[in-house]
């Protein structure tokens, strides 16, 4: 994320033509609406999740969560104990335009698996978060988690019962992703700029992690140069991991927009929510530009330094130094912060990111 304080110029940068910077940049159709069911309809992904969340508010229990299938433009409903096609729910999500799956875990019952594995099995090395393409919970655990906290975890996932949440083992340990956008520095550490935004006071400002803000107070745009910026509030562990930090020079530039290299940048328009399935891409000042697809929300990470709730999951790479870098879509909507999560950018792995508009609404500030 740009953050500079004397104008330069850069080329605002399309993703989906940008072959050289990502490996599989999508244009997303135009959302189509109905409300006859003359089977599923193509839409993009932000019509996807405000048909969801419009399916949710009228059905409640009904909805057991989504997933959007960005190759085919549609959105995968599911639907507890559906009875089959003439069920009324069914029918009337198909109407929508909507795929509606039957499955057999509500919500309800998912959520309160998650209470059990974070009563039972808070163990250091593991994280979860709701799976709607399998109506599942999924566990992973890292390289670091002993054969003794290996058992009680399996324990706590076969206590659930069956068809409710199941184990993954990755390579790698959960860490937070210290050593984005733009790197940024304090005392030997770096993170990542997230996302430039504008405080409630009306000063300039940015968001990153909050693992980096709980760690270090003030904030260089160079190694070793001087402070341009200075943490006014950070959360980590806990309820998300983000801080905001604020520039030092009210008259700070801080534009809207995402670098990418090459003095290309995205601009940022908005702030949006994470659906299953989506299609974005995560900035860092370690690994530069990378794509994938969300895989989880509501997700929990078990780090050393404790457990960090209400995270978006991801199938994108990170490194150390990535951390609070910008994850946002091809549209510009700014979806989250680069979190942690193990692996790296050459054999791949999992990442964990803070929701953006969580971190918005906490900080009372804004993009743009």
């Amino acid at each position: 994320m740009s953050h500079r304080r004397t104008p330069k110029r850069k080329t605002v940068l399309a993703l989906g033509g940008a072959a050289a910077l990502v490996t599989a940049a999508v244009v997303l159709p135009n959302a189509m609406a109905s409300t006859t069911d003359t089977g599923p309809r193509t839409m993009s992904a932000d019509a996807a999740q405000d048909l969801v969340n419009d399916l949710t508010s009228r059905f409640g229990p009904a909805i057991a969560g989504a997933f959007y299938d960005a190759q085919a433009g549609q959105i995968i409903v599911n639907v507890v104990n559906g009875g089959g096609h003439d069920n009324t729910v069914i029918v009337q999500v198909k109407k929508t335009g909507a795929v509606a799956r039957a499955v057999d875990n509500s919500t309800a019952e998912l959520t309160s698996a998650v209470r059990t594995l974070k009563a039972r099995a808070t163990i250091p090395g593991t994280a979860w978060a709701v799976d709607p393409k399998t109506n599942e919970i999924l566990v992973t655990a890292d390289s670091t988690v002993a054969a003794d906290d290996m058992a009680t975890l399996e324990a706590t996932v076969k206590s659930l019962g069956d068809g409710v949440a199941r184990i993954r083992k990755t390579a790698g340990e959960f860490k937070p992703f210290v050593a984005g956008g733009d790197a940024i520095f304090s005392s030997g550490a770096r993170c990542s700029l997230g996302f430039n935004v504008t405080a409630s006071d009306g000063s300039p400002a940015f968001l990153t992690a909050g693992h980096c803000g709980v760690a270090f107070e003030q904030w260089s745009d160079t190694e070793d140069g001087d402070p341009i910026a200075t943490v006014d509030q950070a959360t980590f562990p806990g309820a998300g991991d983000f801080a905001l930090v604020k520039y030092d020079d009210p008259d700070t530039d801080a534009p809207s927009e995402v670098a990418v290299g090459d003095d290309a940048s995205v601009p940022i328009v908005q702030a949006d929510d994470a659906t299953v399935g989506l299609q974005v891409f995560r900035m860092g000042s370690t690994t530069g530009l990378h794509d994938g697809t969300v895989t989880g929300l509501d997700a929990t990470v078990n780090y050393e330094e404790g457990s960090v709730t209400g995270l978006i999951q991801t199938d994108v790479c990170a490194e150390p130094g990535d951390s609070g870098g910008p994850l946002f879509t091809e549209d510009g909507s700014a979806i989250g912060l680069t979190s942690g999560g193990s692996g790296d950018c050459t054999s791949g792995g999992e990442t964990f990111f803070q929701p953006v508009m969580t971190a918005l609404a906490a900080t009372s500030s804004k993009i743009g």
